[in-house]
């Protein structure tokens, strides 16, 4: 029997239009997760801003609301989570075991680290890039005024890395004094053993803020010496739960463009736009395309707020950090931030 080119088109439509409306398998990750009842996130062992628990125990911070939005999709219950905090040398090792099911712990995207690890990553929650923070009473002003000074940095980092490749490119000789701990480096840099601290930016604000005696001693200097694009990775071999856990992110950056808010998400429920309504759920069902439900997103911002809530809540101008939205805003506001379509 022949057919004719539009019926093979038609056929072909057909095909696609019954995929389309195939719930999606759940994928082994997801499963593990129902039954424990628990999303298990590793995160920071304490950066503020990020992640860091309080004396009652209780986190917050950028990546940790990520995980709680993640936790409230899947489970609808932002509080099933099991936080695991983690140090530079642990976190790829407790991910590539299954200890953890996503790392949401201020890491960068490499070509290293999606080639060679047997990881995934996502897509990025933060921009970042790395810089130098020195005393006020030090006088320098530049970066490339390092000249043969000391320098303490963190090891098992693409900060390290970073430090050497910046040295050698500019004919510094900087003399690099290496910790394991996040801690024992910034301890070295306030008691004076080193002339600068590096580290991401944001990471600079974060313990110049926690850490100084008085922050007004301490200057973040002008030049960013890399890309570190900051973002949640999970392991390879798990396409489904890969997916969930970038279009959580890409659904708070969504909500963000649209206008939806913790506080409005019922109310926009009405709403007779169509990218809002496939957000929410109210007409198309894009939760089973995940293994999820209709109302996974509106859960998940109904948590958390939009992207711009969680920015402005943990790191921005307002928080204890006062971090400037900077390329971290929206594609449409002169940022970098960008969600795929949701549809």
């Amino acid at each position: 029997m022949k057919f004719s080119s539009a019926k093979l088109a038609l056929t072909a439509l057909a095909a696609t239009a019954s995929m389309l409306a195939t719930p999606a398998f759940a994928g082994k990750t997801l499963d593990a997760i129902k039954a424990r009842g628990q999303v298990v996130c590793g995160v920071n062992t304490g950066l503020a801003g990020f992640s860091a628990a309080d004396s009652s125990g209780n986190w917050s911070g950028l990546d940790v609301d990520v995980c709680k939005a993640i936790a409230a999709a899947t489970l609808g219950d932002a509080t099933k989570i099991k936080y695991v905090p983690l140090n530079a040398q642990q976190r790829f090792t407790a991910l590539q075991s299954g200890e953890i099911d996503v790392l949401s712990r201020n890491t960068t995207f490499s070509l290293t680290r999606d080639g060679s690890l047997g990881l995934h990553i996502t897509t990025p929650t933060y921009y970042d890039g790395q810089g130098f923070m020195v005393t006020t009473k030090s006088k320098i002003k530049s970066a490339k005024q390092l000249k043969g000074q000391t320098v303490c940095v963190q090891s098992g980092t693409t900060t390290e890395k970073n430090l050497t490749d910046f040295s050698r490119a500019n004919g510094l000789n900087i003399k690099p004094v290496v910790f394991e701990k996040v801690e024992a480096a910034t301890g070295a840099y306030f008691s004076g053993r080193c002339v600068a601290y590096t580290t991401d930016a944001s990471g600079l604000a974060s313990v110049r803020n926690k850490e100084a005696k008085n922050p007004d001693e301490h200057v973040i200097l002008p030049e960013l010496i890399s890309k570190e694009p900051l973002g949640p990775m999970v392991r390879r071999g798990d396409d489904e739960w890969f997916a969930i856990v970038k279009w959580v992110v890409y659904g708070l950056l969504e909500a963000e463009e649209y206008g939806v808010t913790a506080a409005n998400v019922d109310q926009m429920k009405s709403s007779t736009d169509p990218v809002v309504q496939r957000l929410l759920g109210t007409t198309e069902d894009t939760g089973k395309l995940l293994g999820l439900d209709k109302e996974w997103m509106a859960r998940a911002i109904k948590t958390t707020g939009n992207y711009g809530e969680i920015f402005e809540r943990n790191v921005g101008p307002k928080s204890a950090l006062k971090l400037p939205r900077g390329v971290n805003n929206l594609w449409n506001k002169g940022g970098l931030m960008y969600a795929y379509p949701i549809r």
